[in-house]
């Protein structure tokens, strides 16, 4: 007679074990891969799509056509000064739908299964902005055709476009991770659209998006001038219509910078925290 010696099984054995520390390369790898998710979202999601592209239709016409002549005059000229603006406060408008969309998962208990699975903490919310900085692409491609529709002719060409296109999209990758931070602290998906726009409709509608510094009250012009949405802008109208261009761009990407290192760990952190 043989006895047969049995070995108790772990109730964690077979499961995923994330590993005691995951290089920065294994995070970008992970971040990507949580990218394609939010991507097909965009698929499963077309009135999403169909709202990024409606919108700025509609802020081209009543600017450019509504505000234009009592502007500058005739509504051509305001056009051409609008354009860059529109497509920045487009594309920074759309970085509220970052928080709302996180705040949703976590109340949907999709980050509890992220939480179980052995990834990087912070790949979740950067999959998460990559894939949102799809949508904004879409936005910028929408506000450009509707400005070349009625007659938008850019001095600097192809390039200068894509270039612009691309320093709109770098400013709002940092915006993201500030709109993340927000999505993490409210307790409510409502709740960050409420702060999201508390925080940005002053920072876009006080830049020269829509009018030049100079033609603003005194004690607003300063504020206005060294507002971070203002040097975006700048930025773009230099790129995009020709000018000087150097020294918005180089404040474009200080402010990336710097709006990137404060609230990246802060909306990890507030991740940690939530989840």
């Amino acid at each position: 007679m043989s006895a047969v010696t049995t070995r108790p099984r772990s109730a964690q054995e077979g499961a995923p074990v994330a590993p005691s520390r995951i290089s920065p390369l294994t995070t970008v790898q992970h971040g990507l891969q949580l990218t394609w998710r939010s991507v097909l979202k965009i698929r499963a999601n077309p009135e999403e799509v169909f709202g990024l592209m409606l919108q700025p239709v509609m802020f081209v016409t009543l600017f450019v056509f509504v505000f234009g002549q009592a502007m500058m005059g005739d509504w051509q000229t305001y056009r051409d000064f609008l354009m860059p603006g529109i497509i920045a406060q487009s594309v920074i408008f759309a970085t509220m739908g970052t928080g709302f969309s996180l705040s949703q998962d976590v109340e949907k208990g999709i980050f509890d299964r992220f939480r179980s699975l052995p990834i990087a903490r912070s790949a979740p919310l950067i999959g998460a902005i990559l894939g949102d900085l799809v949508r904004y692409a879409i936005t910028v491609v929408m506000v450009m055709v509707v400005g070349l529709a009625i007659g938008f002719r850019p001095d600097g060409g192809f390039l200068g476009v894509l270039a612009a296109s691309a320093l709109v999209l770098l400013f709002a990758f940092a915006l993201c991770w500030m709109s993340a931070f927000v999505g993490m602290l409210a307790r409510t998906p409502m709740a960050v659209q409420s702060f999201a726009m508390i925080l940005l409709f002053p920072l876009t509608f006080g830049s020269s998006a829509f009018v030049a510094p100079d033609d603003m009250p005194g004690w607003l012009a300063p504020i206005a001038a060294n507002n971070p949405v203002t040097h975006v802008v700048d930025a773009m109208r230099g790129l995009m219509l020709g000018g000087d261009a150097a020294a918005p761009v180089a404040w474009t990407l200080f402010w990336t910078v710097v709006i990137t290192a404060v609230f990246f760990p802060l909306a990890v952190w507030a991740y940690r925290r939530r989840t």
